[in-house]
């Protein structure tokens, strides 16, 4: 699944990252890792670009390196949400 068809919300990890030319270095310094966890935030009303949440970062992308980027959903029965002390 690419990055780009993940729904707002939705979380994933990153299994590879394919050709961006001089952007893969910058996204790489960002801490868009193979191994990391990401989360679309949103999308914009015509689907470019797309915020995404990766650590503590936020990031917009364009769709077209979105597309790009390999990751496998998480689901929530594997990865439950925390709750705090009740």
């Amino acid at each position: 699944m690419k990055l780009s068809e993940l729904q707002p919300g939705q979380n994933a990890i990153i299994k590879s990252i394919g050709d961006l030319g001089g952007l893969k270095d910058r996204l790489m310094e960002l801490g868009v890792l193979c191994g990391e966890p990401v989360q679309t935030v949103r999308v914009a009303p015509l689907g470019d670009p797309i915020e995404i949440r990766i650590g503590n970062e936020q990031l917009a992308l364009r769709k077209e390196d979105a597309q790009k980027i390999e990751v496998e959903m998480i689901s929530r029965t594997k990865y439950p949400e925390r709750k705090g002390l009740s």
